[in-house]
């Protein structure tokens, strides 16, 4: 029986995708729920399984071809079995050195992705000699990128740029990064953006954890971090001030009566922003549990489109590559996004006296239409004085 292999079903926001590579040739055995390629959306990474164990016995779509959903991309013949592809490997009547000749090529396709196999072309890079940062192993177009960059020096020390020589080089945006560029533009262009700033001392939350944090992975298997702190201080004062958490719609105000914090994370193929919902009812433990779990699919390429879905309010942490300051762009239809930074020592002044402190800038980007400066600015000092003590946030205050 011959049944077809289709594209999943795509998110309403997401209206087609790119096929990356197939996994299997025209008469290979495959079985049932094996993945047979990769498509890349503006949001995800979808993989595609076999519906039923057979043989592959056509290849519709090729790779870097644009798809749809519910198109068709190969067929497969259920009624065959691993013993039909004996008749394809038994002919070796071609002459024996041609094995060796298709062997390199063989593995190059099967460890660099489309576009970086296309970028090692135009560029000269020799991708078998890279060491893929992908999954399996897989060469990722930013392999290639990185190669590049590298001093000619390097990799051919005969070759020398002319005097004054200007290289550039232009490679297409991924479609994860398009979209991601895409939304920043649209977010500045259509929502009135106003940052508001303050500072916080660390010390209570950084003794808070050094104390327990041995204890907290001992009984919940997690390590304890600091963003479930801060997603536990936004949702406490997100309550205290609900159009924070609200989004406009047209010319209505959408007041949600949930609160699911989106939590920025970086991943191999550009940012994303799982969503932790229905955070007001997660414990500690279950906040840090979900963000590990979010970081390893992000980076295995897993994050699914239900992950990044919806949303009200949103935390990220430039502080984690060393950053000082920044202004968010918020993330629509959300109306506002915290920005955490390193945590520096710094002088401050307690009780007239100077004594040096472990600081971090927090910055508040919201969408003025809604919100104005006054739920803003005590919106963020909410967000302060719970982390200065943090028994507020188990007292409800």
């Amino acid at each position: 029986m011959i049944i077809d292999v289709k594209v999943p079903m795509l998110s309403e926001s997401v209206s087609e995708g790119t096929l990356l590579e197939w996994k299997k040739k025209v008469g290979e055995a495959v079985a049932r729920d094996e993945i047979l390629i990769d498509i890349e959306t503006d949001k995800v990474v979808l993989e595609v399984p076999s519906p039923q164990a057979g043989v592959l016995v056509e290849i519709v779509a090729q790779d870097g071809e644009t798809v749809v959903a519910d198109q068709v991309l190969a067929r497969i013949d259920t009624a065959a079995t691993a013993a039909a592809e004996a008749p394809a490997a038994a002919p070796a009547a071609a002459p024996a050195e041609a094995a060796p000749a298709a062997a390199p090529a063989a593995a190059q396709n099967n460890a660099a992705m489309p576009a970086a196999a296309k970028l090692a072309a135009e560029t000269g890079v020799d991708v078998n000699a890279l060491q893929g940062s992908g999954r399996d192993g897989r060469v990722l177009k930013e392999d290639v990128q990185n190669a590049a960059a590298k001093p000619a020096a390097a990799a051919a020390p005969a070759v020398a740029l002319p005097a004054g020589a200007r290289p550039e080089e232009r490679v297409p945006m991924s479609r994860l990064r398009a979209r991601v560029a895409e939304r920043l533009l649209a977010s500045q262009q259509e929502n009135a953006i106003l940052t508001t700033f303050n500072e916080v001392n660390m010390k209570p939350i950084m003794d808070l954890r050094a104390k327990y944090k041995d204890k907290f992975e001992k009984e919940h298997g997690v390590k304890l971090g600091f963003m479930s702190f801060f997603v536990k201080a936004a949702v406490a004062a997100l309550k205290k001030y609900p159009v924070v958490n609200a989004s406009v719609d047209g010319k209505d105000i959408v007041y949600h009566g949930y609160f699911d914090i989106g939590i920025a994370i970086g991943s191999p193929r550009g940012l994303v922003v799982p969503i932790l919902r229905d955070a007001d009812q997660m414990s500690i433990a279950d906040i840090e549990q979900a963000i590990v779990d979010y970081a390893k699919k992000a980076k295995d390429g897993k994050i699914a489109i239900e992950d990044l879905t919806g949303g009200t309010f949103s935390i990220t942490n430039g502080g984690t590559f060393g950053s000082m300051m920044s202004t968010p762009i918020i993330n629509p239809p959300q109306s506002a996004i915290l920005g955490m930074h390193a945590t520096k020592e710094r002088a401050v002044v307690e009780n007239g006296q100077v004594v040096v402190r472990p600081m971090m800038y927090l910055a508040l980007s919201y969408d003025h239409r809604i919100i104005d400066g006054r739920e803003a600015v005590l919106t963020l000092v909410a967000i302060k004085d719970a982390l200065e003590d943090p028994a507020r946030l188990l007292l409800d205050l």
